[in-house]
């Protein structure tokens, strides 16, 4: 296996868009930054010949997008149908079908879910995509889906402890 052949470059440019995403606080920041992480995403597992991670990935861009305009059901549901088409279509192993999984569920939380509870199943959906990624032997998704795991775990807990959240002001002490 080669780490620098263009197939693993393109992985690792997949790699710094995803971690950036995840980092982001804002939700629509989050789903902007994953849209072109699954551009990377798409042509690095067509290249590694894993077409139902490539189309998954094509899917999420297109559902990443239209979520920042709409939290329809009916959308949603579309999404997810197309996903398990393009599952019974192309995968022809249990393993085909974890990316399928992890944009079906994506789609649930991107459509219907907010903050801490959508950031919680994409962590899920992150599991997924990660044991697909070392099965593949994608050393770019690897590493990039143990990193958003990190980061989005970060951004939980700093989403979590958030004045915000907590109700307790910056520089306050909380009322015991």
């Amino acid at each position: 296996m080669q780490f620098f052949s263009l197939t693993q470059c393109v992985g690792y440019v997949a790699l710094v868009l995803g971690v950036a995403a995840f980092l982001q606080k804002a939700d629509r920041r989050l789903k902007l930054l994953i849209a072109a992480e699954c551009v990377a995403y798409a042509v690095h597992f067509g290249m590694l010949a894993n077409i139902p991670a490539s189309l998954s990935a094509s899917i999420t861009c297109l559902r990443s997008l239209l979520s920042l305009r709409t939290r329809s059901r009916w959308v949603a549901a579309l999404f997810i149908g197309i996903n398990i088409a393009i599952g019974a279509a192309f995968a022809k192993t249990a393993v085909g079908w974890f990316p399928v999984i992890a944009s079906c569920l994506g789609t649930l939380a991107f459509f219907m879910l907010e903050g801490i509870p959508m950031r919680l199943v994409l962590l899920v959906c992150t599991l997924l995509w990660l044991a697909n990624n070392i099965l593949s032997r994608s050393i770019g998704g690897t590493v990039l889906e143990t990193t958003i795991a990190l980061a989005n775990i970060s951004t939980l807990i700093r989403l979590f402890l958030s004045p915000a959240r907590t109700g307790v002001s910056p520089g306050s002490t909380p009322a015991m």
